[in-house]
């Protein structure tokens, strides 16, 4: 990428959200401009786990202030990101539609084990380089409003990954509800942590790294607080996180609390994340804990600057270990691949080549994960393979990914075969629609498992919402039982909005 480019990166976290705008130099990024509004969404989930009004309303207005800086920004310039609180909440698509229209760019919710891996490109990036610390083998802890990120790594390569739903909105609103600090709630607010956290006692032990690091938020809070007191700056100890507990103690309220180096819109939560951290410190057996100045918002910037080449390479990693974790069937993935590429190209010249720098491009590309794993539910049964195949890419844990950009996946996988009102809701996207499309007839032209004859096969769009298929006149004669099943997919089509003409033989 070319120096003296302007990068963005929008953090909708649980507690705050960010904006980073950073400017490329040789590879690095520096930071230009950094905005940072607290929202508190994560504390406005009710009991359905619905976002409130006011909630939605407070994470639109803050975008909308984003969105008025990031004017003239290109799309390929900008990632924006949400967590947990988007990842719980039920009515988040009616959030996201207004939400990215705020903004002025699409936004990706990410699942957790993501985040986690984001948060630790951010912390190595802008960690010093050197052989020694390059070796190092690396804990980082990133304590948000709603999760907790654990991440185990060596330079920049991030080898173990967890999220934990705990954090330091939740926990202050279940166990601090009233602001009230006590003994016997700070107590209950640490058991109840490490119950969460148990699980990270094998995979993160002592044993396992060398230097422990904090992300962001909570640990950068008590940080602050610490050095203002005159503690070491940058590191956070079990004996400053005494003496903390011991003033928020003695202050006994949200409302009486007075330190230096606590900002008012983190006193709030201070409760519930210093009793988060202090759990991860005793089951980790931690004694110091180094603060990081790299963040999640830094993990997606980089990936802006590397994204061509280090993203999509982790991504097609990614889809050829599910495809093989699941046997899928590889001769038949490529030959529907190739099949389904070149009919979308048909569609959409742009698209030749799958360059990431065009939309067209990356849609093919898309479209090639979505032929590769078109048969990955068929391990576990092939009566209805195409809805597990859905169900497990709308759960899997899948680096690079965000959760959307995986559904968009799984309901080509679901799509490929069969009735298409069960996509009714995403037939009004033209993008998808051209990559079904493709898919589908892919699939019907390689149903004997054996490359098809395309020759003299054209695949075009005459109209808006009219696909045409020419073929040559010896084809269907050729070809008897893919020429009847095209004859059917195209009476499917007529059933919806949509529809698709044959002609020729």
């Amino acid at each position: 990428m070319q120096n003296g480019t302007l990068l963005a990166a929008v953090d909708l976290g649980s507690n705050s959200f960010r904006l980073e705008i950073g400017r490329v130099d040789h590879g690095q990024i520096h930071r230009t401009e950094y905005l940072k509004e607290v929202v508190r969404q994560g504390n406005g989930l009710d009991s359905s786990r619905n976002l409130t009004p006011e909630a939605m309303q407070r994470g639109w207005d803050a975008l909308a202030r984003f969105g008025e800086r990031l004017a003239g920004f290109k799309r390929s310039q900008v990632r924006a990101v949400a967590t947990q609180t988007l990842r719980e909440a039920r009515n988040r698509d009616e959030f996201l539609l207004r939400a990215r229209t705020a903004l002025g760019f699409g936004i990706d919710v990410i699942p957790g084990r993501e985040e986690a891996r984001l948060i630790y490109q951010g912390v190595a990036h802008m960690l010093p380089h050197s052989d020694l610390s390059d070796r190092e083998r690396r804990l980082v802890v990133d304590i948000g409003g709603r999760s907790t990120e654990m991440i185990i790594g060596r330079a920049l390569e991030a080898q173990v990954m967890e999220s934990y739903r705990v954090g330091s909105v939740a926990w202050s609103m279940k166990h601090f509800p009233q602001g009230q600090f006590t003994a016997t709630a700070f107590r209950a607010a640490e058991v109840a942590a490490k119950a969460v956290l148990d699980d990270a006692l094998s995979t993160y032990a002592s044993d396992q790294w060398d230097v422990a690091y904090g992300a962001s938020g909570t640990i950068g809070a008590v940080g602050d607080v610490l050095t203002a007191s005159g503690a070491e700056p940058g590191v956070v100890t079990r004996d400053g996180l005494d003496w903390l507990l011991d003033r928020l103690l003695k202050a006994g309220s949200v409302d009486k609390l007075r330190m230096d180096g606590m900002r008012e819109d983190r006193k709030a939560v201070i409760g519930g994340g210093l009793s988060v951290l202090r759990a991860v410190f005793d089951l980790l057996d931690i004694r110091e804990m180094k603060i990081a100045q790299g963040a999640l918002r830094h993990g997606a910037l980089y990936e802006l600057l590397e994204r061509d080449d280090s993203v999509a390479d982790l991504r097609t990693g990614t889809v050829t270990r599910l495809a093989t974790r699941f046997a899928t069937d590889a001769a038949q993935a490529r030959r529907v691949g190739e099949t389904a590429s070149a009919l979308y190209v048909q569609l959409d010249p742009a698209a030749r080549g799958g360059s990431t720098t065009s939309r067209a491009g990356r849609a093919l590309r898309k479209l090639g994960w979505a032929a590769q794993l078109h048969e990955i539910g068929a391990l576990v049964s092939h009566s209805d393979y195409h809805k597990h195949g859905a169900y497990i890419l709308d759960n899997a844990d899948a680096p690079g990914f965000a959760t959307n950009e995986l559904h968009q996946l799984s309901q080509l996988v679901l799509g490929h075969r069969g009735k298409l009102r069960k996509l009714e809701a995403s037939l009004d996207d033209e993008t998808f629609v051209a990559q079904l499309v493709a898919l589908r007839l892919a699939v019907i032209l390689c149903h004997a498992r054996r490359d098809p004859d395309t020759q003299g096969l054209r695949l075009a769009k005459p109209d808006a919402r009219t696909f045409s298929i020419t073929c040559r006149a010896s084809w269907p004669d050729a070809y008897p039982q893919s020429a009847h099943l095209l004859r059917e997919e195209a009476l499917a089509w007529q059933k919806t909005g949509w529809r698709m003409l044959l002609s020729g033989g």
